[in-house]
């Protein structure tokens, strides 16, 4: 099951989608938790922080789901 992850723009980026599902607490974490930590953004690694999310995208963190709408 996935997580649900609202847009209120037209995009977010992933370092404010982790904050946003409350994965990490401030968006200075983020370089860190995607240095330590395996993210796929629709099926492909990423770990730029500041990587622009849109609706449909689907990010996985372990065992975690977010889609993005």
């Amino acid at each position: 099951m996935s997580e649900k992850i609202k847009l209120e723009t037209e995009f977010i980026t992933l370092g404010q989608m982790l904050k946003e599902a409350g994965i990490i607490e401030t968006g200075g974490k983020a370089k860190w938790f995607l240095r330590e930590n395996s993210v796929l953004l629709n099926g492909s690694p990423e770990d730029r922080r500041g990587k622009k999310l849109h609706s449909g995208d689907v990010v996985v963190i372990g065992d975690q789901t977010f889609e993005i709408e």
